[in-house]
């Protein structure tokens, strides 16, 4: 059966062009905070939206016959499942290369659930995000597939795989421990990528949905943002804000727009501060099976402020030893600094980029040092913390 045109409905268009075309997403349940103010001014351009962006990339998306992924995936084996949740499933698979020629290709394909008006919607919004921006640190998108039957749409999106799963999984999950050095290095890297959505391209992008378990790690263990379901254009002109209902993950979202709607940049910031914090602590940002003053992680750790004896209480005790203390509350004070309860005075990212590339050299300084002076039982090896008695 083929993937037939979810995008075209113009037939004066080639059948290959209406194949390609590109949704266009109305925000029906968003407005700016002052429409009037909307490509009224002549003198200056208004930048393209993202669907008009998209325009221009959309043939570098594959379009997948459903008997393809069908092949790709053993007709959606369960034992290929590697990822399960609202939106529907996402299983491991294999395709061909798109001429035919050379190795074949490990993906992962997403399937979404047969119903739901909402996730039609995410769904395409995904195929038109992810087909314009291009960033190490951003997943790549393949292709997709849209089938409409008897039994229901079917609707599916072909990512590159990322075989060292998410970081949620080596935080909260994993038998291992994701040593320091490498868990600053991965917050670096999602730091870079959420700096080009949201300053790096004609249009600002608000990612709306940051978490650790969006956050996928590839062979190396580079990070990569994915899941753009609920992305959005941010404002434009003299626009403040988006005005959008509230979607995301509890405990992640910041608390201006949980309580108005308005949904900005510094929005992603506030949920940057809250990874920070996972990424220090173990910790998930809501855990119900500890006491009561602890199940909150953000609310814990106002108790040990970084410039307090007492911040090393929070780390995470899997890291025994194997950490610097000094890079510890840098890291502390700049997810303070994302979590500001006023939201103009949230560092920008590229802003977090910069301190964290500082705190990674500073490390990296460190332990250069101390390999040169490692003549004594009391050197510091690795950049890493050793408690004295």
């Amino acid at each position: 059966m083929k993937c037939f045109s979810i995008f075209g409905k113009d037939k004066s268009k080639s059948k290959k062009r209406e194949t390609r075309s590109a949704p266009e997403l109305r925000n029906q349940s968003e407005s700016s905070d002052n429409p009037a103010l909307s490509r009224t001014t002549k003198s200056l351009p208004s930048p393209r939206s993202i669907p008009e962006l998209y325009k221009e990339k959309e043939h570098n998306l594959r379009v997948f016959y459903l008997d393809e992924l069908r092949d790709a995936t053993n007709c959606f084996n369960r034992k290929l499942k590697i990822g399960e949740g609202g939106f529907g499933s996402v299983y491991k698979g294999t395709i061909k290369p798109l001429n035919g020629r050379g190795d074949p290709i490990v993906v992962a394909v997403k399937k979404l659930n047969a119903h739901g008006l909402q996730g039609h919607k995410e769904w395409l919004a995904e195929i038109q995000f992810l087909g314009v921006v291009s960033h190490p640190n951003l997943v790549k998108l393949i292709g997709y597939c849209s089938v409409d039957g008897e039994r229901g749409i079917q609707r599916m999106l072909v990512y590159e795989y990322m075989p060292n799963r998410s970081l949620e999984d080596h935080l909260f999950n994993s038998t291992s421990t994701l040593p320091w050095k490498m868990r600053l290095e991965i917050m670096l890297g999602v730091a870079e990528g959420m700096a080009y959505l949201h300053e790096g391209l004609e249009v600002k992008v608000i990612y709306r949905d940051f978490k650790s378990s969006n956050v996928l790690l590839d062979e190396n263990f580079r990070p990569k943002l994915s899941d753009f379901g609920l992305a959005r254009e941010g404002p434009t002109g003299d626009r403040t804000h988006v005005s959008t209902g509230v979607y995301g993950t509890y405990g992640y979202a910041a608390p201006e727009y949980v309580e108005t709607g308005h949904l900005t940049i510094q929005s992603d910031i506030w949920t940057f501060g809250v990874v920070l914090y996972e990424i220090l602590t173990g910790r998930r940002t809501v855990e119900r099976n500890r006491p009561t003053s602890e199940q909150k992680l953000l609310d814990w750790v106002k108790q040990f402020p970084p410039d307090s004896k007492r911040f090393s209480m929070i780390i995470d005790p899997r890291l025994g030893n194997n950490y610097s203390l000094n890079a510890a509350q840098k890291v502390g004070k700049l997810a303070n600094s994302c979590l500001n309860k006023n939201a103009k005075e949230r560092p920008a990212m590229s802003q977090v980029v910069e301190s964290l590339k500082q705190v990674i050299q500073e490390l990296e300084e460190a332990s250069s040092s101390s390999v040169k002076n490692s003549a004594g039982p009391s050197s510091s090896r690795n950049g890493t913390r050793r408690r004295s008695k």
